[in-house]
């Protein structure tokens, strides 16, 4: 096998009992990143033995007391047949029966976090559980045998399916071939795979010991993670900053390549943050921009509402040229080049509508969608796009991996409220005045009236509503203080 040309390098930081993150470069270009707050639990990818509360005929969903302080959403589709209490058919026109015919409330039920809970809404759960490995993902209950799409050579391919075939697996267990696989050996695909099976026994013995609601099986750690999922043959080199989790890192990398045990490397420096010596800050930094600026001079905008993610196209520093035309077409192609990355990044999930500058050339339009396509193809996730439309508007579907920075590392502004907004001054000096002159018109309004705010309101006041306050003053022989709220 030829040798491979290794550029990516992983990243693992660490604050001992309290947060992990892990970055992938390459070419010293940060690719992907992920934090996880260890005092926040994580369930995604756990699963549970539950009990159901109660069944929603019209959502066709059932809710799910796992243990959490919400129940979780369980979707008809997400019921294993194995679960329905009789032999029901779906109605004509339907493809599943009526939930409520082939469940109860009180039935005990093993389910797995798909997505973890956001807002006011419970985590998403589902029965068809999955054990992943580093080669394979085991599927007890669906007899399938899976090869990753990443996986593009067909001798490569047959030669995994024969593989998984001689290891004649029991019934009722499928598994998925991981892109992990492709070159690896008979021996270490059957060490993987015993170990799944052993894992899946076990869970089966704790899913009919355990009282519901009950944790049966917990995924590992972001660090763990990190190595099963993304440690590929192109990572060169794996950099961590705590002494004990090097030390587990480079066991486990021991098992998955043997003769690479010194890939693994600890940065000791006190002086400079893991981060900081390979120049990710500052790229780290972007991911909380809310905009990015393109080579062009184009800039692309990320705005989140509750529905999807709307990214535009700002023609910014183009719009002034005189060939706006080709300009545009410029700046769209950076913009499709940027976004499949930004998209990883930010670990943008669920619907995103991207709006391109118009274009009017069908080359133009096919050659942008042909870059936007190709900037996907590299993505973990799974991602659906749809041409674009004549508006230049492009949506996407998109998997997500993990729970994004954003969402970990950020809040809601209390002024704003997520809106990004805040009333003005003038509005709020007019609801000041309202309350001033309100109080001085009461019959027990004292002889000086006092009022304390904020000190760029007060300024605000002071220097625009001082005739207004001065004839207040006047009319009903009161004295009006405006002072300041210390800015301590």
């Amino acid at each position: 096998m030829a040798s491979i040309q290794r550029k990516r390098k992983m990243f693992i930081s660490v604050l001992p009992g309290e947060q992990i993150e892990v970055a992938l470069a390459e070419d010293g270009r940060l690719q992907e990143y992920y934090v996880e707050m260890l005092h926040q639990s994580k369930t995604r990818g756990n699963i549970y033995k539950g009990k159901i509360h109660n069944i929603d005929p019209a959502l066709q969903a059932a809710f799910i007391n796992y243990g959490a302080q919400k129940n979780g959403f369980l979707q008809v589709d997400e019921v294993h047949p194995e679960y329905y209490q009789s032999d029901i058919k779906p109605l004509k026109g339907h493809k599943y029966p009526p939930l409520q015919r082939v469940l109860r409330p009180g039935q005990e039920i093993l389910v797995q976090v798909v997505k973890e809970p956001t807002g006011n809404k419970g985590a998403f759960l589902t029965t068809y559980l999955s054990l992943p490995g580093r080669y394979f993902v085991l599927t007890p209950g669906r007899e399938q045998l899976g090869i990753s799409r990443k996986i593009t050579s067909e001798k490569e391919r047959e030669r995994l399916r024969r593989i998984v075939e001689d290891f004649k697996l029991e019934t009722g267990l499928g598994v998925i071939v991981r892109t992990a696989s492709e070159g690896q050996s008979k021996a270490s695909l059957s060490r993987d795979l015993q170990f799944l099976k052993r894992l899946w026994n076990e869970v089966r013995k704790r899913g009919v010991s355990e009282v519901a609601p009950a944790l049966i099986y917990e995924e590992k750690d972001l660090a763990f993670r990190a190595i099963r999922d993304y440690l590929t043959q192109d990572v060169a080199e794996v950099w961590v900053d705590h002494e004990q989790t090097a030390e587990q890192v480079r066991e486990f990398v021991s098992l998955i390549f043997p003769r690479r045990k010194k890939m693994v490397k600890f940065h000791s420096d006190s002086e400079k943050t893991l981060l900081e010596k390979f120049n990710l800050e500052s790229q780290l930094a972007q991911i909380y921009s809310r905009e990015v600026d393109l080579p062009c001079g184009a800039r692309l905008v990320f705005d989140q509402t509750e529905a999807l993610m709307a990214v535009d196209i700002n023609s910014g520093k183009i719009a002034g040229e005189k060939n706006f035309k080709e300009m545009a077409f410029k700046a769209n192609l950076e913009a499709a080049e940027e976004i499949p990355h930004q998209l990883r990044l930010r670990d943008v999930g669920g619907q995103i509508v991207i709006d391109f500058i118009e274009m009017k050339d069908k080359k133009h339009i096919r050659e942008v969608e042909k870059t936007l396509r190709a900037g996907l193809k590299s993505d973990k996730a799974r991602t659906d796009m749809s041409p674009m439309s004549r508006f230049g508007l492009v949506q996407l579907v998109r998997q997500r991996l993990g729970i994004s920075a954003l969402s970990v590392t950020m809040q809601n502004c209390p002024f704003c409220q997520g809106t990004g907004m805040v009333r003005n001054l003038e509005w709020r000096a007019q609801q000041v005045l309202k309350e001033i002159y309100r109080t001085l018109r009461r019959k027990h309004c004292p002889e000086t009236f006092e009022y304390k705010t904020e000190p760029e309101l007060a300024l605000y006041i002071l220097n625009h509503k001082r005739d207004k306050l001065r004839d207040w003053e006047v009319k009903f022989g009161r004295h009006v203080h405006i002072l300041c709220y210390s800015t301590f």
